[in-house]
Parts: structure tokens; C-alpha cells; sequence
């Protein structure tokens, strides 16, 4: 496929493109030589992320997939976007436009999750499996529903959901547990014996509607109408056609104030504010402060072992529910650096980790330090375009924890998930140590290869 015209600039060439791109969130695109797409991405810091294929080694360190890539990339492009969300979404409905060929090779997105907004007078949006869609018939195989719109797939999981809380509070809508009103109510309440026999709306508002997440449709307080507005807005916002929705809600603003609908003119003014204030950083945050509090929170803990500066290893543990789960523990035996350079070992491990998004992701990121450590691992996550929280957990001079650094004040209050931190940064120590040893003790170990020592610690990865 040759390349469209994405927007007005022209596509810079390597050496001057890396001198000139934006610390902003965005979609990049990697382009041959004769403009055809091969790989399009999205970054928190476009600047960051793009120069971080251009490091020494990448191509070794990261993949066999982006070694074949790397030679054929003559131009960049990029388009800014206002928030790392907006950048999630129009990254994939571009790759789903335009296919490159090396998002295709690097992942089969059949496992991965879409969004779905339904066929219905009260259309629900929802998540499915991309092998749950007939795309064909639009419908969702296992739930028999039909498709008004499709999008995705999307390969994390737990930043989708973060992104639909997010677009929610800003359009709210209704899902599968709240009941359409057949009859929409007027100003003034429905008296009971106007309703034809049969046909009532519910008693109470269902719960989304008593958290101003559903807009009324159990209670009938939005008309069919209405309601489809709603529908094109978050339409719109997934398309990555942001401008033209808030040209569509200024205008409705403009229309409900001159009508002295002054309420309604209210709520256009708020979702007008949102959208044009969309801020990672506060939003996101809040949204996974809230989602750390659940029970099921993943989180992933690394630390890296040397002995002597010499055969330096790290180690993955995973706690789930405040359980450990030592089926999903990896073990790494590094690579690039040659020294205790525990920030560079760090670096390596997480560029390794998210080099396998068919594990899953975490909620949480712990690393054992300080302060060092923990921008050392977020700068890496910025890198590769990731919103994970990261917390270090800070020792005393008898190697016990002393603090955890980085728990917001609502975080903090959550025992259950100081606990899990503290838990997974001692099985990273433990696991990381232990392997750490068997390297150490058998006289073979130099001379083992990945593969014969994958098979005697039952845990490496690479």
C-alpha cells in the first residue's frame, strides 16, 4: 500500500527528523523509500520512543522483526496528539487503515481485544475479542449482537479499559445491565396511569445512572434521538476526529443557550472543557487508583544480582491478589552491560519484558531503590509508549524495606497492595539471588548456552 497523505507536513528524513521531533504524545510512522508505511507507533514522548530504535544494538537487543526493518526506514512522520489516550486510539484505527506490513508481522492481534458499539435503538459499547467478531456479517459471534461499529483490535488490554473510563465520564452510556425505557419521560414525571398496560420505565436508576456513568435510558430521561448523538461523539473521538467533535458540541452549545436551555447548554460546556483538557498524567492516574484498589491487581517486581560486577542476572516475580505466582516468574541473563551498573540492568530487563506482549501486562511496576532506579525504569516505560505506575521500595542498611516511594496518598491507604509490593520486590530479591548462585557454583555455567540454561532453572526467558 503507498503511503496517504496524513496530514500536511512532509515526511523529514532519519537524520533530521531526530533532531526535530516533540516531547508530546503522538502516532509515528515509519515510511521506505518510496513512502510506503512500514510500521506505525505510538509514544507518550514521540522524541524518546523514535530515538529509541536508533540506539546502538537495538536491533539485537529487541527483536528479530524490527532487525529487518530498521535498513528499509528512510523517512519518519509523525502527527501530535493532545493526550497519550487520543494517541492509543488513533494509532489503531491508522493501523487498521493502512495495514503496514511490520505491525502485522510483529503481533497476531486475533487474541486481542476490540471495542464494539452495538446495533440497538440504545446502542451499548463494549469490549470483545477480535476472534469474537464476524466482521463479514458485523456481529459478535458469541453474544449474537450486531455491530454498528468496530474498533481496534487493541494489544493492552488494561489501557482500553483505562481509555473507556476515561471516555465514559465524558459521554456517559449505557451498558448491558441497565434497561431502555420504552417511553421517554417529559419534564415532569410519568404518572403511572398514562403508560399504556405494561410498559413501565424502572422504579430506580440503575447503578451507572446513580454515578452519572449511564445518561438516563433505564429511567427515560434521554430520548432515541439524543441518545444517538452521544453514539456519533464517541464515534467521532475514536476516529481521532477530536476537532471536528468539538466544532459539532460548540455549536450544539450555541443552539441550547440561544433556546435558554441553560442545563443542557451546561453539560456541552463540561464535555467541551474535557475534551479539550485531557491530561494523562491526572486522569490516568486517578483511573488507576482506582483500579489498584481491585483485588486482582497484577504487579511485577524486578531486581538485578551480581556477583563481583560478574554474572549479572535479573529476575520478574508476579503477585496477583497478594499471591505469588511462580508459574509466571522470568529470569534474564543479561547482555549488554558488563559492570553493577544496576540502572543499565534494569533498563535491559524491561526492554526485554515488553519485547512479549503475549505476557500480561501489569497494574503495577516495583524495582528495588531509590529514587534512581524508579525514573530509570519510567523513562524506559515512556520509551516504549507505557502508562504503568512504577513504585521502588527503598532498603535500610540491613537490606530491609524502609519505605515505598512513589504510592499516592489514595494508593497508600490500600494495605493490600503495600503488601503485594513489598511481596513481589522479596521473591524478585530471592529469585534473582538464587539463579544468580547457580551461575556462580557450577563450573559450567560460562560455557552454558541460553538454551541448555533455560532448561536447568526451569525460568529463563529471554
Amino acid at each position: 500500500m503507498t503511503r496517504q497523505t496524513l496530514h500536511k507536513r512532509r515526511p523529514i528524513a532519519i537524520e533530521k527528523a531526530l533532531g526535530k521531533l516533540p516531547v508530546a504524545p503522538g502516532v509515528y510512522f515509519f515510511l521506505a523509500r518510496n513512502g510506503k508505511i512500514l510500521y506505525i507507533g505510538r509514544a507518550t514522548s514521540l522524541r524518546n520512543r523514535i530515538k529509541s530504535y536508533f540506539a546502538p544494538n537495538i536491533a539485537e537487543r529487541r527483536s528479530s522483526w524490527l532487525a529487518k526493518m530498521l535498513p528499509l526506514i528512510k523517512k519518519i512522520d509523525y502527527r501530535k496528539t493532545d493526550s497519550v489516550l487520543e494517541a492509543i486510539l488513533l494509532e489503531t484505527d491508522l493501523i487498521k487503515r493502512f495495514q503496514p506490513p511490520y505491525n502485522s508481522d510483529e503481533k497476531d492481534d486475533k487474541s486481542f481485544n476490540c471495542v464494539a458499539i452495538t446495533k440497538e435503538d440504545f446502542p451499548t459499547v463494549l469490549i470483545t475479542r477480535a476472534k469474537n467478531i464476524d466482521f463479514p456479517l458485523l456481529t459478535i459471534k458469541d453474544r449474537g449482537l450486531k455491530i454498528l461499529a468496530v474498533y481496534g483490535p487493541f494489544p493492552q488490554g488494561f489501557k482500553l479499559q483505562t481509555a473507556l473510563k476515561i471516555i465514559r465520564r465524558i459521554f456517559p452510556w449505557r451498558d448491558n445491565r441497565c434497561i431502555p425505557c420504552p417511553y421517554q419521560k417529559s419534564k415532569v414525571k410519568w404518572p403511572e396511569q398514562l403508560l399504556p398496560v405494561g410498559k413501565t420505565c424502572a422504579d430506580k436508576p440503575c447503578f451507572n445512572r446513580q454515578i452519572e456513568l449511564c445518561p438516563g435510558t433505564c429511567t427515560g430521561e434521554i430520548t432515541r434521538k439524543e441518545y444517538a448523538k452521544t453514539i456519533r461523539n464517541i464515534r467521532l473521538f475514536f476516529e481521532g476526529k477530536k476537532a471536528r467533535l468539538l466544532k459539532l458540541l460548540e455549536k450544539e452549545m450555541r443552539v441550547a443557550a440561544k433556546r435558554m436551555e441553560f442545563e443542557k447548554a451546561g453539560e456541552f460546556k463540561k464535555q467541551i472543557f474535557a475534551l479539550k483538557h485531557i491530561q494523562d498524567v491526572s486522569l490516568l492516574t486517578r483511573t488507576m487508583d482506582y483500579e489498584l484498589q481491585a483485588p486482582n491487581v497484577r504487579v511485577e517486581a524486578y531486581d538485578v544480582s551480581h556477583f563481583g560486577g560478574k554474572e549479572i542476572v535479573g529476575a520478574m516475580a508476579v503477585v496477583q491478589n497478594r499471591i505469588p505466582r511462580p508459574s509466571e516468574y522470568r529470569l534474564f541473563k543479561l547482555r549488554t552491560i558488563k559492570g553493577p551498573h544496576e540502572t543499565a540492568g534494569l533498563a535491559e530487563i524491561l526492554l526485554r519484558r515488553f519485547n512479549h506482549p503475549e505476557w500480561p501486562f501489569p497494574q503495577l511496576i516495583v524495582v528495588d531503590g531509590n529514587e534512581v532506579q524508579k525514573a530509570a525504569a519510567e523513562k524506559i516505560l515512556a520509551e516504549l509508549g507505557q502508562t504503568i505506575p512504577v513504585v521502588a521500595v527503598v532498603k535500610d542498611e540491613k537490606h530491609r524495606p524502609r519505605e515505598v516511594l512513589g504510592l499516592s496518598v489514595l494508593q497508600m491507604k490500600d494495605k493490600g497492595l503495600r503488601i503485594s509490593a513489598l511481596l513481589g520486590n522479596a521473591e524478585a530479591h530471592r529469585f534473582a539471588l538464587k539463579f544468580q548462585r547457580r551461575q556462580r557454583v557450577s563450573p559450567l555455567a560460562p560455557l552454558l548456552s541460553h538454551t541448555r540454561a533455560r532448561k536447568i532453572n526451569g525460568k529463563v526467558r529471554t
